[in-house]
Order: structure tokens, then sequence, then C-alpha cells
């Protein structure tokens, strides 16, 4: 776990975490050096969204604790972005003394941002590999959930050699790729006019008094 990240160390975390009793909830980080601490990160953010996101459409529960769902989405989304740039920060820097050819390619999806997207992949995988397994369900639902289980395995086997090859090619400058910040305007209160407007109309009530 040492060494440079590379698509099948990231995709075996991903899967380790997921089968570990208590994950994601036990707030007990291992600490890990470079961008092994924000893939890990990443994924934990990723896994806390992921079970919110099904609390979010319970229908037993009041309007109140739909909306504190709501506002954990909100938190553990902007935490996992901040990860994704942190993992780019992380990755640039193993490789800061690489000139890029003349004619390398520029990436439009930054390594971390691949690295997310194997850990959505790893969720999705890990649920419907579940749904392969249960009991109360009809032979149909186990078989079609069978079927987008293959499909997900080839995705994250496609994507993983996708990140390997950026990487490799990152390293001899044939390929870049540059840190693209989130700017997640709504979470922030001075961008987001529900927001920053009701702010303004609390000062101009106080002013007045």
């Amino acid at each position: 776990m040492l060494r440079e990240p590379d698509a099948l160390s990231i995709v075996q975390l991903h899967d380790a975490t997921l089968a570990r009793k208590g994950w994601p909830d036990d707030s007990s980080e291992p600490v890990m050096p470079g961008a092994w601490c924000w893939i890990h990160a990443n994924h934990r953010y990723n896994s806390l969204l992921w079970n919110e996101e099904d609390k979010a459409r319970r229908t037993d529960v009041g309007p109140g604790e739909i909306a504190n769902s709501k506002r954990l989405i909100d938190r553990h989304n902007q935490r996992r972005n901040d990860a994704i740039e942190s993992i780019d920060e992380a990755i640039l820097a193993l490789l800061p003394d690489v000139e890029a050819t003349a004619d390398a390619r520029l990436s439009s999806e930054t390594a971390g941002a691949m690295v997310d997207r194997l850990s959505i992949l790893a969720l999705k995988i890990c649920h419907m590999r579940l749904q392969t397994l249960r009991a109360d369900a009809g032979a149909l639902h186990v078989q079609t959930c069978t079927a987008k289980l293959n499909r997900l395995q080839t995705q994250r086997h496609d994507l993983a050699c996708c990140l390997d090859q950026l990487m490799r090619e990152a390293r001899v400058g044939r390929a870049y790729f540059k840190i693209y910040r989130q700017f997640k305007m709504y979470n922030d209160p001075s961008l987001n006019p529900y927001l920053y407007g009701r702010q303004a109309a609390t000062d101009a009530g106080t002013s007045t008094q």
C-alpha cells in the first residue's frame, strides 16, 4: 500500500473497506501516505453518501428526517469532491519533474475523478452482488441483477485500464491533466442566492431596528 497508487491496488482497497465491519461509520481512519489517504477518504464519503441517499428516499419518516438526510448528502458530497481534488494534488506531486511533450494529450478527466468513479462502481458492484444473493427475491430478479453485476464489473475493468494508461502516459509526459476546482455554488453562502439573499434581508431588518 506504500507504493504509488495503481488501479488494481485502488480497486482492492475499495473492495476491502466495503467488506469491513463498521464501514463507513467507523470514524477511526488508518494512517496512509500521500494520495492513499485521500483515496480512502473519497471512498468513505462516497459510502456515506450511498447510505444517506437510500435514507432520503424513505416514506415511513417525517419531513424533518428527510431534510436532515439532504443536508448530510450535501456535506458528504462537498467532502467527497474536496477529496478528489486532494487526490489530484497528491498524484501530481509524484510527477514534479515530468515535462509534457509537444504532442501530449490533455485528459479532460483527472486521475482523481477516475478514482472517484472506481469508488462508485465498487459500491454498485457490492450492492448489486447482494441483490443476486437475496433469498426473498424471485429468479427473474436474481437473473436481472446478475446481468447488471457482470456489466458493472466490465465497466470497472475498463475504467481501471484507462486510469493505468493515463498514469503511464503522464509519467513520461505523453499525457497530462489539471486540477479543476469544483466550485459547488449551492454550498457557498456567498454564492447561493437563497442563502445570501436571506442574510441580506436579515441584515436589513436588523439595521432598521
